[in-house]
């Protein structure tokens, strides 16, 4: 709870976080769905383990409980298009990567335009107030050329 009791100044400080913006994919085939996440952080070094957090209800949540395994595609400078493509979300079976270069792997699938891939099997969650974090181990990863990546400050800590 903000000691202040404005959500104006809770709003402006918590927007001060930067993150990164990444296209959280999961599945295979016709089940296989992504969705933008910017909630996202390394969390250890030997393994290594990544965090991400999944508002509660997205289709995805139910393809990672199934499977264990998601793929982490870091977006790089110019994510435009893919804010474009990925921004609205993805209702269950509808077609999340149309029009779009990847390539399935056991974990997921990778969009080629991504800075970097990471494949991930989850090894723990929490529930976070309205959002499901995930502790995942990083199995494999993939690069593209040195593409630096998109660093995200949002207008307020209080909404996407």
């Amino acid at each position: 709870m903000n000691d202040s009791g404005n959500d104006t100044t809770l709003a402006k400080a918590l927007a001060l976080i930067p993150s990164g913006c990444s296209i959280i994919t999961a599945g295979k085939g016709d089940s296989a769905t992504g969705m933008l996440a910017s909630w996202v952080q390394q969390a250890s070094f030997d393994p290594p383990h990544v965090t991400v957090s999944i508002k509660e209800g997205r289709p995805i949540q139910a393809i990672i409980a199934d499977s264990g395994r998601f793929v982490l595609n870091l977006l790089g400078e110019d994510p435009g298009a893919m804010f474009k493509h990925f921004g609205a979300g993805f209702g269950p079976g509808e077609p999340a990567f149309q029009g779009l270069a990847i390539v399935e792997n056991e974990w997921g699938v990778e969009l080629a335009t991504a800075a970097g891939s990471l494949s991930c099997e989850v090894r723990s969650s929490a529930k976070a107030a309205d959002h499901l974090v995930y502790v995942a181990e990083v199995c494999s990863t993939k690069t593209a050329g040195d593409q630096k990546p998109y660093v995200h400050l949002r207008k307020s800590g209080l909404s996407y």
